[in-house]
């Protein structure tokens, strides 16, 4: 691939990234406390965002589009094409990378439990930020789960942030 792909997400403690109905509040709720926690900085280095449609559903109840100016791709084999012109349907992850490639892609932000996993499971992940709140959920929807194997990784920075806020950065070791 001649893009690369990073992760940028929050989890709770205990490795979820939302609750089974999807809430985020326990995440959002600590957003000013946290402080700045680098998101711009992060995506005006990205072009492309790739997501799921469990990701690009709730984006859509936002007061403003959080994708403006950024080529959106969700994978889904549900969503209607053309339903959305902020968007483009790709059905899975081999017409995905040919869409990426046939349209220059420099750096993707691959967001949504399901398509980090398979991102991972193909190699494609160069760089994963894990913003971890201090709040024990129990249950909810997994950032991780299976990905085909173990996935060596390098640390690159832990930082904490207001409110108790963690967030450290890892590279994928090839």
């Amino acid at each position: 691939m001649t893009f690369t792909s990073s992760v940028f997400i929050g989890t709770s403690l205990d490795g979820f990234i939302a609750r089974q109905n999807g809430d985020l509040h326990w995440l959002t709720s600590r957003g000013e406390a946290a402080g700045d926690y680098g998101y711009d900085d992060f995506i005006a280095g990205i072009d492309t965002v790739v997501m799921g449609r469990g990701t690009y559903e709730p984006a859509l109840g936002y007061d403003a589009w959080p994708h403006e100016g950024l080529h959106v791709a969700v994978l889904s084999t549900t969503l209607q094409p053309g339903a959305d012109p902020r968007i483009t349907i790709y059905r899975d992850l081999d017409q995905l990378l040919r869409g990426l490639e046939q349209r220059g892609t420099k750096s993707v932000y691959v967001d949504g439990g399901q398509v980090i996993r398979a991102f991972l499971r193909a190699g494609l992940i160069d760089e994963i930020t894990i913003t971890t709140v201090p709040v024990v959920l129990g249950t909810g929807v997994p950032l991780f789960g299976p990905v085909g194997g173990d996935i060596p990784l390098s640390h690159l920075r832990t930082t904490v942030l207001g409110a108790g806020v963690v967030q450290s950065t890892y590279t994928i070791e090839r």
